[in-house]
């Protein structure tokens, strides 16, 4: 990967750089029900902030708020520093906040080409203005190069690429159109061993050419091999929020299977000797 991003300039009271997003005390509630409450989190440049949780921790309400599809009841969301209420998507994008969701949204009987320009097409500047599938192609195979992604045929289906190809394609699709904060929604979590190495090799990438990425995960060890910086949910509530560095693997697992909850279970179901 050779696209950078030039990390703001402004600084932050305390000295440090401001946040290309910043969420304070945000919570959201449908009805009666809290999906979320009081959730703080900070994503800067060149850094890959892991957010971890169970099913129903409020990972994916989480992402919904920061890409603009849902706005929080409570607290606030900031982009540069900046007070921000989005929309729409389409607002966070104009942000440069892009969301690439578990199920990529590609259409896996069309072309990786078409799937890269899927709604942003590229047309012909003279009449019939029909679509410039050159120019597109082009654009394709330079942009997946430019992430180490060597496609033998970019008119090959999507769907015929492995999964980690499939992830890394959307990633390059994100960045070519303008994302300075990379929102990864679960990209390992159909994958194998070998495909989520690759997976996680094009986050670290993303992360030294100074994208913000935040990194949505169940995986424990796939968080911390790239992660610095944690946040853990459970129910909608912030357990957990702390650096690389202050943070052991064994530590994160234990938090992650629910610590207390889990050696109180394993005492109860030891066996007697």
């Amino acid at each position: 990967m050779t696209a950078t991003v030039e990390a703001s300039a402004n600084e932050a009271p305390s000295g440090g750089k401001v946040p290309l997003v910043e969420l304070k005390n945000v919570g959201k509630t449908y009805g009666n029900i809290t999906a979320l409450k009081d959730i703080c989190l900070r994503v800067h440049a060149g850094e890959v902030t892991g957010i971890l949780g169970d099913n129903g921790a409020g990972k994916s309400t989480l992402i919904k708020i920061i890409s603009g599809l849902h706005q929080q009841s409570d607290g606030e969301l900031l982009v540069d520093g900046e007070p921000m209420k989005f929309g729409s998507p389409a607002d966070a994008l104009a942000k440069g906040i892009a969301t690439v969701y578990q199920n990529l949204a590609v259409v896996p009987l069309m072309p990786v080409w078409r799937n890269f320009f899927l709604g942003q097409e590229v047309r012909k500047k003279s009449f019939p203005f029909s679509l410039d599938a050159n120019a597109m192609r082009a654009t394709t195979l330079a942009e997946l190069s430019k992430m180490g992604i060597e496609l033998p045929d970019v008119d090959a289906p999507i769907g015929s690429l492995s999964g980690g190809q499939r992830q890394c394609v959307a990633i390059a699709r994100a960045v070519f159109f303008g994302a300075r904060v990379l929102i990864l929604d679960e990209p390992t979590a159909a994958l194998g061993v070998k495909q989520s190495g690759v997976v996680l090799k094009y986050i670290t990438a993303a992360k030294e050419a100074g994208f913000g990425v935040v990194f949505i995960t169940h995986n424990p060890h796939h968080a911390h091999m790239v992660g610095d910086h944690f946040v853990l949910l459970n129910r909608g509530r912030q357990k957990l929020d702390c650096a690389y560095e202050d943070i052991t693997l064994d530590h994160l697992t234990q938090e992650m299977a629910g610590g207390d909850e889990l050696e109180a279970l394993t005492h109860e179901l030891g066996r007697k000797s």
